[in-house]
């Protein structure tokens, strides 16, 4: 008699090995042997890769072009809050001159910091509180427009 366990070994190697002889043969062909499969050429592919990449730079330059779009905005928005009328042509000269910009930036000694290179005194007499160049840029921004609205450019005698 017969068990289960004789037709499993047949029927195992045939489940493996016809997917494997189905899958070699060339398209419109039926093969159950392996010999006569063909390597697919990378020449095929390449140019569909190549445009994946060309459409991933695409994308990432239009990405990067819309996320310098809207930090344009969000600062447009920023300064249209300015105390005193300042221009952000005004700002932006004086902190380009003063620390490059940079609003993480101290003195070689210490005595100013931040982004507009505010001494301690003068970042609390504008209402700042602890380190200017810890603040964030909004607020040192700020806390600058509030200075030249009552100062002028007095402040910063060699950048005003």
């Amino acid at each position: 008699m017969l068990t289960k366990r004789t037709y499993l070994i047949p029927a195992l190697a045939i489940a493996i090995a016809f997917p494997a002889a189905a899958l070699a043969a060339a398209p419109g062909e039926v093969s159950i042997g392996i010999s006569k499969a063909k390597p697919l050429s990378i020449s095929k592919i390449a140019p569909s890769v190549a445009h994946f990449h060309r459409t991933i730079r695409v994308v990432k330059r239009l990405i990067a072009v819309e996320r310098r779009a809207e930090l344009r905005r969000e600062r447009r928005q920023a300064f249209a809050t300015l105390p005193g009328g300042v221009s952000i042509a005004t700002l932006e000269a004086i902190a380009a001159c003063e620390s490059g910009g940079d609003p993480t930036i101290v003195s070689s000694d210490g005595s100013y910091r931040g982004k507009y290179q505010f001494s301690f005194e003068t970042w609390a007499s504008v209402g700042g509180s602890g380190d200017p160049a810890a603040a964030p840029e909004a607020e040192q921004d700020y806390r600058a427009a509030l200075l030249y609205s009552q100062s002028g450019s007095s402040p910063w005698p060699v950048c005003g």
